[in-house]
């Protein structure tokens, strides 16, 4: 067995995060881990690095050899194990090569890096792992694959040829369609030389099409283990990570009954951005409209250019009646009713150093008390009920953001904006990253700020969510304009996003 894990649990004072955890992965397999946030993924991948002490009693083994407890980091990196981080850990500035062989530069007489030993290094890894990159590019000017693929040679770097287990923990979340697929053809290329990897992955379908057995935690105990991926559909893993059956599809549809379209409240006419050419758009209050096409085809832009984040060239916004011309700003759409869910909640969407509280009603202090006082009883009210809406975990208003899981930051953050009672809300990639139970509240939130008479507009490449959701489905042409895309059939809609790209002129 590559790697053999058993009898592992660890406690934070009273709280016991893991319990009695066994794993075992085979030479030449891709092995999945999944769970909620929170189910305890996390802190077992920081035991295997030594960034946490389990508790006494575990045991672990590297290719039959015992590897002591707590591990130390260069041990285990001796041994064959390496990690490639959600972040993936690069730095923009530095070169392929340099990026490649941190933290084991070659050195030379003296100490100091051996340069043309670092690049042979780096074209070696390279090539053995089938990617096209100069060892001299920075790594500032590459997209997501190729930074990806950057961070899995550094990972095997030292390790020989069907040897080794890397452990991708969510390194694979900025992927989609072709550039996701290229990835998991390089893994499946490893692991066919008889090296092993662990995959974790809020994605059903990624673990369903990529690995060979998966592993499901819930609540820090084995819910799941080994199950081989071939006698398993989507369901039965989201089964096994949330201990019941849903159909968010099927209460989603339901809730959809909930109100007859309201009056247009986003009026969209001829808004471009660098890549995006002359949209027009209406969404009506009480309606879902999902906006999709392939990665870089510039439908992307279009929350940025809704709610003011980035100018438009050209084009105008309409929000109940309130023309907002291509200049105006941020606060404008703010003050207008506009609000925006970005992709990237760590940079663009909260504070992660103040508390639940604070990051769910700064938006509205200026609307409450007068300048140095705000009042503290409303905000408690607000919070409390995001808490209990949305399922916010921990529920502690005072609990700072970065202490949450991905699931739960992204509940704040929507929350942030819905508890203004916004007429329009637009959402970039909403689900991005999280787990299978924070999905659905998610998107059963979203049904529900529908019924309550919002515009929502959901930017995604998650068709799955789309036509879960969307009352309708647009798709962004290769040239320019949104054209109507199926809402009730998520292959449909796939074989509607390629087509788009051939040169059309519809609009919707």
């Amino acid at each position: 067995m590559r790697l053999s894990l058993r009898g592992l649990s660890k406690t934070f004072g009273p709280v016991k995060v893991l319990d009695d955890v066994q794993l075992s992965v085979a030479p030449g397999e891709i092995h999945g881990l999944a769970g909620q946030n929170g189910s305890g993924k996390s802190t077992l991948i920081k035991i295997l690095t030594g960034v946490y002490t389990p508790d006494t009693g575990a045991h672990l083994s590297v290719d039959g050899a015992e590897v002591r407890m707590p591990v130390r980091w260069n041990e285990v990196r001796a041994a064959g194990i390496s990690v490639v981080h959600q972040d993936l850990g690069l730095i923009d500035h530095l070169t392929v090569a340099e990026n490649v062989c941190v933290g084991g530069f070659p050195t030379a007489r003296g100490g100091r890096i051996d340069r043309r030993e670092r690049d042979r290094l780096t074209a070696r890894t390279l090539e053995r792992l089938g990617i096209d990159l100069e060892p001299d590019a920075l790594v500032a000017g590459l997209g997501a694959p190729e930074r990806a693929e950057i961070a899995i040679a550094r990972a095997l770097r030292d390790h020989a040829p069907g040897k080794g287990l890397m452990i991708l923990d969510e390194s694979t979340r900025a992927l989609n369609g072709e550039e996701l697929e290229r990835i998991h053809a390089m893994l499946r290329r490893i692991v066919a030389e008889g090296a092993s990897a662990i995959l974790i992955s809020h994605s059903l379908p990624e673990l369903k099409a990529v690995t060979q057995r998966v592993t499901v935690l819930r609540d820090g105990r084995v819910a799941a283990a080994g199950l081989e991926t071939d006698d398993l559909d989507e369901h039965d893993i989201a089964r096994a990570m949330l201990g019941s059956s849903f159909d968010i599809a099927a209460s989603s549809r339901a809730a959809q009954d909930r109100v007859e379209r309201g009056r247009p409240v986003l009026r969209v006419r001829g808004v471009s951005g660098t890549n995006l050419r002359h949209v027009d758009l209406e969404v009506a209050a009480g309606e879902i409209v999902g906006i999709t096409g392939l990665p870089g085809s510039g439908h992307e832009e279009l929350p940025y250019l809704l709610a003011g984040a980035i100018p438009g060239a050209v084009g105008g916004v309409e929000v109940d009646g309130h023309e907002l011309g291509h200049d105006a700003g941020i606060q404008d759409r703010l003050a207008a009713g506009l609000a925006l869910v970005p992709e990237r909640r760590d940079r663009d969407g909260l504070a992660l150093d103040l508390s639940v509280q604070d990051n769910l009603c700064m938006p509205r202090l200026r609307h409450h008390g007068s300048a140095g006082f705000v009042g503290r009883g409303w905000q408690a009210d607000q919070t409390w009920h995001a808490i209990r809406e949305l399922g916010i975990r921990p529920a502690d208003p005072r609990a700072l953001v970065k202490q949450l899981s991905g699931g739960n930051q992204q509940k704040v953050l929507l929350a942030k904006w819905l508890t203004g009672n916004p007429k329009v809300l637009v959402l970039h990639e909403p689900t991005q990253a999280v787990d299978v139970g924070a999905r659905k509240d998610i998107l059963r939130r979203l049904v529900r700020a529908a019924a309550d008479g919002t515009a929502v507009v959901v930017v995604s490449s998650e068709v799955d969510d789309l036509t879960e959701i969307c009352d309708r489905v647009l798709v962004h042409q290769s040239r320019g304009g949104l054209r109507p895309g199926s809402a009730d059939d998520p292959d449909l809609l796939v074989q509607q996003i390629y087509a788009a790209q051939q040169p059309t002129g519809a609009s919707a």
